[in-house]
């Protein structure tokens, strides 16, 4: 018996969740309520059209930020009138992100939603609250096999 519960417990029955790159800005908060499981990332400068939510596998919740960039570098005229000094807000918001999330088994996976705002995706998986039945099955004892 340990004094401050298991210790490997939350490696062995958590779900598990993944991020692609360490530099990743997409920074990952999960929530439980006891209707739904929410999940909000920090997706700074990108937008709807450069997020793709998907449901790989059955189970595997994958998220995706594709092409934001800054102002200056989509309009190709733009950056011989400029002279950058610091880009450290573009070091967060260049480039891809990927996450990738085993959601638990008592999930509707058909009515999951997304939406995003000030950089902030929210993503919303409702849980099955329809009472499950139990899983017995009662085995005839006899004297011989």
């Amino acid at each position: 018996m340990a004094f401050f519960g298991d210790p490997f417990g939350r490696f062995l029955f958590s779900p598990t969740f993944y991020r692609s790159s360490p530099g990743s800005p997409a920074l990952l908060d999960w929530m439980e309520s006891p209707n739904a499981h929410i999940f909000k990332i920090n997706v700074p400068g990108y937008s709807k059209v450069n997020i793709k939510v998907q449901v790989e596998d059955g189970n595997i919740l994958a998220i995706r930020g594709q092409g934001a960039k800054d102002e200056y570098s989509q309009s190709p005229g733009k950056e011989k009138e400029v002279i950058w000094h610091v880009t450290e807000r573009a070091s967060l918001t260049a480039g891809d992100f990927s996450r990738r999330i085993e959601l638990p088994g008592d999930v509707v996976v058909e009515q999951i939603k997304a939406q995003v705002e000030n950089g902030v995706l929210t993503v919303v998986v409702p849980k099955d609250t329809t009472p499950k039945r139990d899983h017995v099955r009662n085995i005839t004892v006899t004297s011989k096999l």
